[in-house]
């Protein structure tokens, strides 16, 4: 589609404002620079354990006395580019060079990039002075002062001048590019797909105009079919999928002159087929980053990946600017224009606040009248309670995003950190006064963290679907962490969907809880015949057959879990059991394995909504997940008293009353 076609005014001029943006700003777009936004460029060669890692190793040797609480906030306060420097270790990736300023001169690290003409390229170089004086690197005309010890990661190109010291000691950069004889490639695969293409050490080939983006593995990846290419007429890697239903199918071949590829990745299944649609309801157009997205860039990736279900979303990042908003205001309730029968896209909302967590929204018919709370000094109000509200009244379900990025045991693994950890730290309320219909229990970080508070909440009497959000945004081409450059739909929220695909049959059958949440495997959970979303009623002493099947290679174990704990695992296939029915309670499947190439994640994860099984017309409601729900509520009345951003008492007695209001629903649950 032609992407003039695809740009109102309002839009055309928004993408011009970020393009301003970049070039002024650089990756962060002018955004305040908490935390995360300091992480973006950085986080382009190292991942975030492994960075993490290093800086808490840092301000522990200097703090070894000091609490978990005071680590992260000197870990906030550190040069993330020494961090980068001490975490990067030996050679730096692909990409990237460094310079070490060392006592006796200077040495130039990195990988040669392959090139088919002299236009310079562009790198990132880290300028490390190990001297144990100050040091001065000018680059392109720009100064750069490092302390002893210091670095700083610059962007600039291979025809850039440095020079160190007051000497002027030339650090040339040619020795970073290798010239290749050039040939011509042309793949197609008779459909949309993702293609990647590479030379030895991984250097990618892109078609020209095409961000050069990398995903989770570090492969390289663009979207479409029947294109053309300039590579080198070297060896190189042909591949080609077609999204998490597709296999991958390769080649390895040395081109001449135009050379064509037909490829065509195999299908392991056709989920519409099965009346199941899969979605991404977390993913941002643009969200700062190193290049401006468009409009049409969504909708290849959403063709190419065959994702049946693209959401969207306008969200602030680290201030008052909401990114994508036009794009919302114009398109509000609408399909995109290169929506299909079956592939829908629409604009959403991420409502956020950093403290209390943050919120999708899919389907609004309107632009919400707030996106945020708590950012550059406004106060964390109104609740986020009061956005599920506005948010459900403009047509949308609306889930929690994100919500826990590590392990969860008791409620304390939640609280004693602040801002900004993200975590949905009000959804135990949120979910108590039926105001949320779903948790993102996979996204880029913890799944098992999410998963086990998802389940405390279930059985504490609260009906939640199990969703997938990636939180993918287009506007970055290469991040290793929080997996975000990985194309859209790398994970997804199956629904099983009655009649054809609209925005509303998808989101009335997420808010029935007919749904699974998945990094590949498809997984089909049955109990007596009845499927996720269903409710059964029977009485003590009745037996409920429960059957699990899954299709995925990567899969190497399945289980199937009531509110009690586990009631039968196997390896992968199919798994059945029989539950012989005490008291009321929940049922649902879980597909495991550890990592694969199948999977742009860190493990392997699939994960059902409930089928839920009454006895007698009663709920689930155990009393251990209602205690456990309570804790929890303590900890957040504690944590808003003494953390959250609050210019007046009344903005304080809006948040006790929802955390009383929720307590007492709790309460009324637990037995007689």
């Amino acid at each position: 589609m032609d992407e003039d076609l695809m740009l109102p005014d309002v839009v055309a001029e928004a993408l011009r404002e970020y393009r301003r943006a970049l070039a002024e700003h650089g990756m962060s777009w002018g955004e305040p620079k908490i935390p995360y936004v300091r992480l973006m460029s950085v986080s382009r060669f190292v991942d975030e354990e492994r960075f993490f890692r290093v800086a808490f190793a840092r301000v522990r040797a200097e703090r070894p006395d000091a609490t978990l609480a005071e680590h992260e906030a000197l870990v906030r306060e550190l040069d993330f580019d020494e961090v980068l420097r001490d975490a990067l270790g030996g050679a730096p990736p692909g990409g990237a060079a460094v310079l070490r300023l060392r006592e006796g001169g200077c040495e130039l690290e990195g990988r040669p990039r392959i090139v088919l003409d002299a236009r310079p390229v562009p790198v990132s170089l880290l300028l490390d002075n190990a001297r144990t004086s100050p040091a001065e690197v000018r680059a392109g005309g720009v100064r750069y002062h490092l302390a002893p010890g210091g670095a700083r990661l610059i962007d600039l190109d291979t025809a850039t001048e440095v020079s160190v010291g007051a000497g002027g000691e030339r650090a040339g950069l040619s020795g970073l590019v290798r010239l290749a004889a050039r040939a011509r490639l042309r793949v197609r695969a008779g459909f949309p797909c993702r293609w990647s293409v590479w030379t030895e050490g991984g250097q990618g080939w892109f078609p020209e105009g095409t961000p050069a983006r990398y995903d989770y593995h570090g492969t390289p990846y663009f979207h479409g079919d029947d294109i053309v290419l300039d590579v080198p007429a070297e060896p190189l890697t042909v591949r080609v999928t077609r999204g998490m239903e597709y296999d991958v199918a390769e080649t390895a071949l040395t081109p001449s002159g135009e050379t064509l590829v037909e490829l065509t990745p195999a299908r392991m299944y056709d989920a519409a087929a099965r009346g199941w649609y899969g979605a991404d309801l977390h993913v941002h157009l643009n969200f700062v980053g190193d290049v401006v997205a468009t409009p049409q860039m969504a909708a290849a990736a959403q063709h190419g990946e065959d994702l049946h279900v693209l959401n969207l979303l306008a969200a602030n990042v680290s201030g008052p600017r909401v990114l994508d908003r036009e794009a919302l205001e114009h398109w509000a309730g609408r399909d995109l224009p290169w929506s299909d029968a079956t592939h829908l896209a629409r604009m959403g909302v991420e409502y956020r606040d950093d403290l209390l967590g943050h919120l999708h929204a899919f389907g609004v018919t309107a632009p919400p009248s707030r996106y945020h709370a708590g950012f550059a000094g406004a106060p964390d109000w109104p609740p986020t309670s009061v956005a599920c509200r506005e948010l459900r009244d403009l047509g949308a379900i609306v889930g929690y995003a994100h919500s826990f990025k590590s392990p969860v045991e008791t409620p304390a693994d939640v609280f004693g950190t602040g801002r900004p950890q993200c975590s949905a730290r009000m959804a135990v309320v949120d979910a108590a006064l039926g105001l949320v219909d779903s948790m993102e229990i996979l996204h880029y970080a913890s799944a098992a963290g999410s998963s086990a508070v998802y389940r405390r909440l279930l059985g504490a009497g609260n009906r939640l679907a199990a969703v997938a959000g990636t939180d993918s945004m287009l506007s970055f081409t290469r991040q290793r962490m929080e997996m975000v450059a990985s194309p859209p739909g790398w994970e997804r929220t199956y629904a099983k969907v009655a009649g054809p695909l609209t925005a509303v049959s998808y989101a009335e059958a997420v808010r029935h809880g007919r749904t699974f949440a998945t990094t590949g495997p498809f997984v089909e959970l049955t109990v007596d015949g009845h499927e996720p979303g269903d409710t059964l009623d029977r009485a003590p002493g009745d037996r409920v057959r429960v059957s699990v099947r899954v299709i995925g290679p990567e899969v190497e174990r399945l289980t199937i879990r009531t509110a009690d704990g586990v009631l039968a695992e196997g390896p992968p296939g199919e798994l059945t059991a029989e539950l012989v029915v005490g008291g009321p309670t929940y049922v649902l499947a879980l597909a495991e394995g550890g990592p694969h190439p199948r999977s742009l994640f860190s493990g392997v994860f699939a994960h059902t909504s409930p089928v839920y099984l009454n006895v007698r017309g009663r709920a689930v409601a155990r009393a251990e997940d209602l205690h456990w729900c309570l804790e929890w509520l303590d900890l957040l009345e504690e944590l808003i008293r003494g953390r959250a951003r609050l210019d007046t008492k009344e903005q304080l007695d809006d948040y006790l009353r929802l955390v009383d209001e929720s307590r007492r629903v709790y309460l009324s649950r637990l037995p007689a």
